[in-house]
């Protein structure tokens, strides 16, 4: 799943490998509501720059398999899965 990496792989919201402080990460699931892999969003220092990440990339997300996706913040899930469905 480059698509989405590539589009964004130098955007304004993904953090670095150093952000100090929290880190925000995306974990994609299938329809069978196993997790799958996708692409790499990366790190983002607040939760609004994640969810503004998604709200661009939701299509293509979706596009390429995944189902629903949840939120973790240093690996606490802070909710999900939440559907990528458009209806």
């Amino acid at each position: 799943m480059t698509r989405v990496h590539e589009i964004f792989r130098d955007g304004m919201w993904a953090a670095n490998d150093s952000l100090h402080g929290m880190a925000w990460t995306w974990k994609y699931f299938g329809a069978d509501g196993d997790p799958v892999e996708g692409a790499d969003s990366g790190r983002f220092g607040t939760q609004a720059d994640a969810e503004t990440w998604l709200g661009h990339s939701w299509r293509a997300l979706a596009d390429e398999g995944v189902a629903s996706v949840s939120l973790y913040e240093d690996g606490r899930q802070v909710y999900g899965p939440m559907s990528l469905s458009p209806e």
